[in-house]
């Protein structure tokens, strides 16, 4: 009569011990941090809108800004990336601008006397939360009907998110200096105009994919 074999259980308990560590290690780490602290900003900048406090806003939404960069460059030099962390880095990104536009948007938020072309145009908030929307429930209806998931930002869309950015820094600086306010026209128009091209470049992006699912399917 042979003895049972304990050995391997023993390895296996040890080996999903020694993985646990590992699993937690992805989650708290440097990006992941920087990306939390990133959201961590967004109630104290909607707060220096509200107390009109443009400088700050501005220096807030450029520090920001540096933790968006450094987040991906640590991911990428410490080998540090996770999933949590491709999770998190794009909310915190639309959290911060979407609410930027948001608030920004408001007649009370405006530097006061207010100054021409402020506060940003209902149109240009619309166009902006509107193409996230349709960017999301887009992408949850294609994963249901084809299983698709691997679906990551165009190159219209990263160009867009750059100008919406872009756009934010510019109207805090129009905020804080009122004078250079006669560039903001510009700002709204070029921020509305790539929000709609690249929701319908979305489109024809999510047409495509189910045609090929159809075809497939005959």
């Amino acid at each position: 009569m042979t003895k049972p074999k304990l050995q391997p259980v023993a390895v296996e308990d040890q080996k999903s011990k020694s993985a646990s560590p590992s699993v937690s290690s992805r989650i708290v780490t440097l990006p992941n941090l920087l990306t939390m602290f990133r959201m961590a900003l967004i109630p104290v900048f909607v707060s220096l809108l509200f107390y009109r406090k443009f400088e700050w806003a501005l220096g807030v939404f450029v520090l920001a800004g540096i933790t968006d960069g450094l987040d991906g460059l640590f991911a990428r030099r410490l080998n540090q990336g996770s999933q949590l962390g491709t999770i998190l880095d794009p909310i915190a990104d639309k959290l911060l601008l979407v609410t930027s536009f948001i608030v920004l948007s408001l007649p009370t938020i405006s530097p006061q006397p207010v100054p021409r072309h402020f506060p940003v145009p209902f149109w240009v908030t619309a166009a902006v939360i509107s193409r996230d929307i349709f960017i999301i429930v887009g992408a949850a209806a294609i994963n249901i009907v084809t299983g698709f998931r691997g679906f990551r930002p165009s190159w219209l869309g990263k160009i867009s998110t750059t100008v919406q950015i872009l756009a934010i820094a510019l109207i805090l600086v129009a905020a804080s200096f009122p004078y250079l306010s006669s560039y903001l026209p510009t700002v709204y128009t070029t921020v509305f105009s790539f929000a709609v091209l690249s929701g319908v470049h979305y489109i024809f992006f999510a047409s495509k994919l189910l045609n090929q699912e159809r075809r497939q399917g005959e």
